[in-house]
């Protein structure tokens, strides 16, 4: 199937789509993008990933226009879905960079956007039925500071991190701050339950804001399940009952093992069939 991408307001096939030399995002990681995750041919949670994308184009001094909102985002994803013929599940990819010109130092903080879309087999969120297996990366560290929560362009550390995972024969790797606490994994948010009781890195630590993530914590609370923001470290890991991944496209993801420890999934699998109500799959 081909799909489609609007660069900068053309729509082009994305076998025909060609980066333009000097783009900042290429050359110097001058961006921030969001993953969407399309259910029923739709975009869902958009307003919170604009909304964090917006935050973060801020964040790197960058000059959005105003009439880049909702609706604006609404419409351009919306006509490459219909043009792209994705009638069920898919998913969307938004950059935000900033405009070609100068090296380090811009020549504008003007910007440029990007979107694509591509389909996906699964139109719902499906747990998957292996589960993952983790450790604990400890050759680099995520710096937490003000661009910690955001999805920028620079994510080398997570590239290592999940050639590193690889290479010893996991399925990932969870990434921890300068303080050694654990706030997330390669590409995604992380959880652990104990006790029936949820607790995830707090926002102050580093991890990145993920929008499924806060669509996990509102789910929980509002079906009776306890949720604490916290520091997260390896002893935590070693006694849990669940411990599980989330992000926008995956929803949410099984650990079944940390080194010699093994998991369960009972609340991970009653929270995909939250998710999957909410979203009317």
């Amino acid at each position: 199937m081909i799909s489609y991408v609007n660069n900068n307001g053309e729509i082009l096939s994305n076998e025909s789509f060609v980066i333009r030399a000097g783009n900042r995002a290429h050359l110097y990681g001058d961006g921030i993008f969001e993953s969407i995750r399309i259910i029923n041919g739709k975009p869902i949670n958009l307003v919170n990933h604009i909304n964090r994308m917006m935050e973060g184009a801020k964040k790197l001094k960058m000059r959005v226009p105003s009439f880049y909102d909702l609706e604006f985002y609404e419409e351009k994803i919306g006509e490459l879905i219909k043009k792209s013929g994705i009638l069920y599940g898919g998913k969307c990819r938004i950059s935000i960079d900033r405009a070609i010109g100068g090296t380090y130092l811009p020549e504008s903080n003007e910007v440029e956007y990007f979107i694509e879309v591509l389909p996906l087999d699964n139109y719902g969120f499906v747990l998957n039925k292996k589960g993952k297996e983790v450790d604990i990366f400890t050759e680099y560290k995520k710096q937490n500071d003000s661009l910690a929560n955001y999805k920028t362009k620079n994510g080398l550390i997570f590239v290592l991190a999940a050639i590193s995972a690889k290479e010893k024969g996991l399925d990932d790797y969870l990434i921890t701050n300068t303080t050694n606490s654990i706030i997330e994994a390669t590409s995604s948010n992380l959880f652990v339950v104990s006790n029936g009781v949820l607790y995830t890195p707090g926002l102050e630590e580093g991890c990145l804001a993920g929008t499924m993530r806060m669509q996990v914590i509102n789910l929980a609370l509002k079906n009776g399940i306890k949720v604490y923001e916290c520091k997260i470290l390896p002893q935590n890991l070693l006694v849990a009952d669940e411990v599980f991944l989330t992000n926008a496209i995956s929803g949410l993801i099984w650990v079944s093992g940390y080194r010699t420890k093994r998991y369960f999934n009972n609340v991970t699998r009653k929270l995909v069939d939250l998710l999957n109500e909410k979203w009317s799959v």
